[in-house]
């Protein structure tokens, strides 16, 4: 009995020291707020008219609102790539517009390119390059020099023309601008080959491949947004945007034996021409047939 008495003072210390470092420990501890206080996922609504170059989207049947409800949700919340997207279309959407205008397309086709490449000059894993996104054999079909030391689908001019060729050559076969775009992305031969087995003459009426099926709504949603920033929470001052680089001509018809003393006779750098010419894929230019190119000069 004695020996229990006289533990209860020790065990009482420990309790009121333990309870004590508790509190300590709790006080230190930082406050965790509701991620929702700070930050909202909100649904996107959707606009009640919508077109592709003038042709109506039929956003009152259900499946079509939830198709363009997904690209406008994915295009939304994948914030940084939305801003890189709205920064250079600022860049590279003068250069285009005027080149749609001129070979007869309309202004909305400037945002399959921008689904396409997201405006780089980038190759896909299937071999189609730049902006635009031509295969070897389609470019060369169209015109367009495609070997190791000239490939002119990093031509933006020249694959602009082409893209705008081969779009209204599908807008004549099919009767729409919006079976044309599908067309670009899966084929001539695949669309007509679905329209006669599904017995559809509409895009919206057909059931195509997951890639094409979001392909004509990707470009709906880009379109949408970039017209629309500030609707979609995207905030960004004229200074933030990128600009377009300033260059001018140089005719040349005979062949560059080092790009980079090209370069330099007109005071520029190696990188500067190359990112001005990424057409030219090479650190010369072969040019033995004396083919005349425009070589851009950036202006300093």
């Amino acid at each position: 009995m004695n020996k229990v008495l006289r533990l209860l003072p020790i065990v009482a210390i420990t309790c009121t020291a333990t309870l004590l470092v508790n509190t300590i420990s709790k006080e230190n501890e930082p406050t965790v707020k509701n991620v929702a206080e700070n930050y909202e996922i909100k649904a996107v609504k959707l606009p009640s008219n919508m077109n592709l170059a003038g042709e109506k989207i039929p956003i009152e049947r259900q499946d079509i609102r939830e198709r363009m409800d997904r690209e406008l949700l994915v295009n939304t919340y994948w914030q940084s790539n939305g801003l890189l997207l709205i920064k250079r279309a600022h860049k590279y959407f003068p250069v285009i517009e005027p080149l749609l205008q001129k070979y007869g397309l309309p202004d909305d086709f400037k945002y399959l390119a921008l689904a396409e490449s997201g405006l780089m000059n980038v190759k896909s894993y299937a071999g189609a390059a730049g902006f635009w996104q031509f295969l070897k054999g389609t470019a060369r079909q169209y015109g367009l020099e495609v070997n190791n030391n000239v490939d002119e689908r990093y031509h933006l001019e020249k694959a602009t023309e082409i893209a705008a060729k081969y779009l209204k050559r599908s807008k004549r076969k099919f009767g729409s601008w919006t079976l044309a775009a599908a067309a670009y992305n899966a084929g001539e031969g695949r669309i007509s080959k679905r329209m006669r087995e599904q017995q559809a003459s509409d895009y919206f009426d057909l059931l195509l491949n997951e890639e094409t099926s979001r392909y004509v709504f990707r470009i709906l949603a880009l379109k949408e947004i970039i017209s629309n920033p500030k609707k979609y929470g995207f905030v960004y001052n004229e200074e933030d945007l990128y600009k377009p680089t300033k260059s001018y001509e140089v005719p040349v018809d005979t062949a560059i034996v080092n790009i980079a003393s090209f370069a330099k006779h007109f005071g520029v750098t190696y990188k500067e021409l190359k990112l001005a010419n990424p057409w030219l894929r090479e650190t010369k230019l072969n040019n033995k047939s004396r083919k005349l190119y425009h070589i851009k000069i950036p202006a300093n």
